[in-house]
């Protein structure tokens, strides 16, 4: 009697499987055709994302990047959680550029031996502003040098990332103080 069921059980387990795995792939990332990486490093004032959990309640977000001596990046990442009063918490994930993606896809490693896609999908001429996504599409940052940008330039973002294939309604404003 319990035979049946439980090929019942396994029958449906597998045939959900097999639905799960059929399903259209993401369409690819779009990336930034060419980044010049040490153009890239610095600080990047976190102006809306799209946040992981550690990012829920940032305030004052900022990802600093700097050469190692071994070729891969130095991250530091800091904010306040919850107020521009609350102390300020720090991470240190370790980045490495792909040899593919001419400078635009970076593995970065918060646990090892765990490394996180990170794309750079885009980046203006001016090594101003950029957006960092994930093929998933389940995180997306969009960045600037200055801890303001314009409504204008905030909206285009919002354009460009919806562009990528995310829903918008998901991203959040990060609150900047004018440091």
């Amino acid at each position: 009697m319990r035979v049946p069921r439980l090929r019942s059980m396994l029958g449906l387990s597998v045939a959900a499987l097999l639905a799960a795995c059929s399903g259209q792939p993401a369409r690819p990332l779009p990336r930034a055709a060419q980044v010049d990486v040490p153009r890239f490093m610095g600080d990047w004032y976190v102006i809306a994302h799209i946040p992981s959990w550690p990012e829920r309640e940032a305030f004052d977000a900022v990802e600093s990047y700097a050469p190692r001596e071994d070729g891969r990046i130095q991250t530091t990442f800091t904010y306040r959680k919850g107020g521009f009063d609350a102390p300020v918490k720090t991470m240190h994930p370790i980045g490495r550029v792909r040899e593919v993606g001419s400078g635009a896809v970076w593995d970065m490693q918060f646990v090892w031996p765990i490394q996180a896609e990170y794309v750079i999908a885009w980046v203006s001429p001016d090594y101003q502003q950029t957006i960092v996504a994930r093929s998933k599409r389940d995180y997306v940052w969009f960045m600037a040098r200055t801890p303001q940008v314009s409504e204008q330039d905030y909206q285009a973002a919002i354009a460009r990332i919806a562009a990528l294939g995310y829903d918008t309604s998901k991203v959040r404003r990060v609150p900047q103080s004018s440091r």
